[in-house]
């Protein structure tokens, strides 16, 4: 029968050690089936390698690695994270061509993980895990998964980490008309290579972070271009450049002096999580600043609702470029700041005038506040996590939800940032759900999952944290549900998070033998 654990603190010191050891003399390592073989699945993977624990199965619903980074393939696509902060600290690269990496190097540096840590046996490709259901008798999970050459499989795996994040599901509006389109129409996530651009007149409804990076490169080819702009965006200037020779040669050969670079933009973008407050300081005198500097550029062709945003820095996310206002400023290219209303077969009608069009591409981004979609999880006792998740995604430090024992999220609800790498986030996550793991080796723990009362609590603790801060005012994003409710974003600074990540305090879990 099983029994709960004596509520204590583990220290995760010497556990790494001890479950190498154990590994090495025999003892039996759980099932891990790891969803999506993007950055957190590659390093939940590394991870176990790490610990000698080779009884994992990475799952992969494309043809290869890189997640995110292999779906955004658009004109310009580029990370707003510093390179050397935009890598795992444990996989460091140190030839990074530019301060800011862009999407093909970062796709290889991902892919590169694969031979240097020997993932290959382990990655299954072309496969997508559908559903997932809780045996309480066998205290495993029983999966079904699609293939793209074998119809549905089954499997069976005792622990489950999800490494689908927050951004795989392209969200596309629903608009009146937009069936009847017959131009060409898709989704910057899954952008056409083989329809050409040239001389043709594109619409692009929604101007987020990706519209920001690919407009540019998309006016310069076609004949006009409408930009149906929702909410106006604070785009400050990106600091990007090339690395000096000199400058790789250093980062390359003296391994501290790369260590303290990555740590200089650490703590460089934890600061800005200051202006994250309600009524901050820092946050008027940006926000002062910037209305200044783009008044100047209205015009007759440009409008200032065009320009000035109506909310304060980081309610919805900051943008990085040097290319968005002279794009702006092209008189191939129109700003229109009303609501479209429908979709022609030739044409997109917004604040009652029409504009004719070729090409629609979608820059709206993710369905973010749909954790997990399609995928269907049942935990004990048959009870749905789309039920649970009802009125919001939550969960215990994001990775973890009663009732679904040895279910783990990466990037999961509440530890989305707006001022720092996700990869900080992602690594402490990974370095939880070890801890937990090690004690499926060492203590014979069979399951484990979140008290509903430490889960309460927590939640708790978040919603009332995220009422401090600029996400809660009165601006769309895609940090909210439809209810307002903030399910994406970690309200705090990152330390914080690593500080209640570093140990497992067992009285907040529900451990069965």
């Amino acid at each position: 029968m099983d029994r709960l654990l004596v509520s204590r603190r583990d220290s995760a010191s010497g556990r790494l050690e001890d479950t190498r050891e154990a590994v090495r003399r025999g003892s039996k390592t759980p099932r891990v089936a790891i969803l999506g073989a993007g950055a957190s699945g590659l390093a939940m993977a590394i991870r176990l390698l790490e610990r000698g624990i080779t009884s994992f199965t990475i799952y992969e619903k494309s043809d290869g690695v890189g997640g995110t980074w292999r779906d955004n393939t658009y004109p310009g696509a580029a990370c707003d994270v510093p390179s050397h902060l935009y890598s795992l600290s444990f996989a460091p690269k140190r030839d990074w061509t530019r301060k800011f990496p862009r999407q093909p190097e970062i796709l290889a540096y991902f892919e590169s993980l694969v031979p240097r840590f020997g993932l290959q046996d382990h990655i299954r490709t072309g496969v997508e895990v559908t559903s997932l259901t809780w045996d309480e008798a066998t205290k495993s999970w029983q999966g079904t998964l699609e293939t793209r050459d074998s119809g549905t499989e089954n499997f069976e795996a005792d622990v489950v980490v999800s490494g689908l994040g927050q951004l795989n599901q392209p969200n596309i509006p629903n608009i009146d008309g937009l069936s009847s389109f017959e131009g060409e129409v898709f989704h910057s996530a899954r952008w056409n290579h083989e329809h050409d651009l040239r001389g043709e007149r594109v619409a692009v409804i929604g101007i987020g972070a990706s519209a920001i990076q690919f407009v540019p490169q998309v006016a310069k080819q076609a004949r006009s271009m409408v930009l149906f702009q929702r909410s106006v965006n604070y785009v400050i200037p990106k600091p990007d450049r090339r690395f000096r020779p000199w400058e790789h040669w250093v980062l390359a050969n003296v391994p501290a002096v790369e260590k303290l670079y990555r740590e200089s933009i650490y703590w460089r973008f934890e600061s800005r999580f200051n202006m994250m407050r309600k009524g901050s300081v820092l946050g008027g005198l940006l926000r002062r600043g910037f209305t200044k500097r783009v008044r100047l550029l209205a015009s007759d062709h440009l409008d200032e609702s065009a320009l000035v945003p109506d909310y304060n820095p980081g309610c919805r996310r900051i943008l990085i470029a040097n290319d968005w206002y002279p794009t702006l400023a092209m008189d191939s290219v129109s700003v229109v700041t009303d609501p479209v209303e429908r979709i022609g077969p030739r044409s997109v009608t917004a604040g009652g005038v029409e504009h004719r069009v070729d090409t629609i591409i979608f820059g709206t981004g993710f369905r973010t506040t749909e954790f997990l979609t399609p995928l269907k999880v049942a935990g004990r006792g048959g009870v749905e996590l789309n039920d649970v998740w009802s009125d919001g995604a939550r969960a215990m430090f994001g990775l973890s939800v009663p009732s679904f024992p040895n279910f783990f999220m990466l990037y999961g609800p509440n530890t989305n940032l707006g001022h720092n790498s996700i990869l900080f986030m992602v690594e402490q996550q990974v370095g939880y759900i070890l801890q937990l793991i090690d004690m499926m080796v060492l203590d014979g723990v069979v399951s484990v999952d979140a008290t509903a009362e430490a889960m309460e609590r927590f939640d708790t603790e978040i919603q009332d944290a995220t009422r401090r801060t600029v996400w809660d005012e009165d601006c769309s994003s895609w940090y909210k549900n439809e209810t307002g409710r903030i399910t994406n974003n970690w309200p705090d600074y990152t330390v914080n998070y690593r500080r209640r990540l570093a140990h497992v305090d067992t009285a907040d879990w529900s451990m069965r033998l």
